[in-house]
């Protein structure tokens, strides 16, 4: 096994365990989260697909995307994940029962050449290893001219709840042994324009449209700890490290807490999609 097979199989290895314990974590985290528009950032994917029959979720979780997709009558939906447990969760939407649902690898993609006419990905392609084999595959299974819409993880703006919650997470986290901190994660070419230009382009795609947009997760300090701890890091962490790190959070945002019991916590998303040129696949 090369060093990059290893470090993707590590990697893997966290995100099932992490999974099994926490089957929805994407969705509960940002599922209530409303962009300056309204939308939620699962429904600005949608819409980065509005008028594709055949779509793939890549990474789909429990299926809250696929679900939005599935309002639109006539779609052939599949959904691919690692983890069983959160396919377990898909399977129970009564929405997806026409849906093809495969447990698999991003890397190995379980479907024929051009089955699809576009590819959706949330908060998902920005964790995967071997991300030149991903891509490469994602190619293979669009049909020319097919596109890649993904919504990957940027951050806080700064001064509310999540940054606050960032600082403390790096003071705690940098106390710890590295038998407590969460392995590398993806490939950070993902989080920028131009790398994910990089890597989509050494398979056939065209240079991505990219917008930023912030996603309002604003709440009571509960809701919000809710969504902010719902981060891979803690995945490590002992109880009595995360209840420590609570504590310190609900001290934290005290004093940004609105008199309505509002506490302001905005988080930063990229929307990427990017068409696959004519004539390849």
């Amino acid at each position: 096994m090369t060093a990059t097979a290893s470090s993707t199989a590590s990697q893997e290895a966290f995100l099932l365990a992490f999974h099994a314990g926490h089957p929805a974590v994407t969705a509960e985290a940002f599922g209530g989260g409303r962009a300056p528009d309204g939308r939620s950032s699962y429904e600005i994917l949608c819409d980065q697909v509005a008028g594709n029959r055949r779509v793939l979720d890549l990474g789909c979780g429990d299926g809250l995307l696929l679900e939005l997709l599935a309002r639109t009558d006539g779609r052939e939906l599949a959904g691919v994940d690692l983890s069983p447990d959160s396919l377990a969760l898909a399977r129970r939407r009564p929405a997806l029962s026409g849906a093809r649902l495969a447990e698999g690898r991003a890397q190995e993609l379980p479907f024929a050449d051009g089955s699809f006419d576009a590819c959706v990905s949330h908060m998902a392609l920005m964790l995967m290893g071997e991300i030149d084999r991903v891509a490469a595959e994602v190619a293979r299974v669009l049909s020319p001219g097919g596109v890649l819409a993904c919504v990957l993880g940027h951050g806080a703006l700064g001064g509310e709840a999540y940054e606050r919650f960032i600082g403390l997470l790096r003071s705690t986290i940098g106390e710890l042994p590295a038998s407590q901190r969460v392995p590398s994660l993806g490939d950070r070419r993902t989080r920028r324009r131009e790398g994910f230009d990089e890597i989509l382009g050494a398979v056939g795609f065209a240079a991505a449209e990219w917008e930023s947009v912030p996603i309002d997760l604003s709440g009571p300090a509960e809701q919000v700890w809710a969504s902010v701890s719902g981060l891979y890091d803690l995945g490590p962490l002992d109880r009595a490290t995360v209840e420590r790190l609570r504590t310190a959070f609900f001290a934290e945002v005290r004093e940004m807490t609105a008199p309505d019991g509002q506490v302001p916590c905005v988080f930063r998303i990229h929307v990427a999609t990017a068409r696959l040129r004519e004539g390849l696949s």
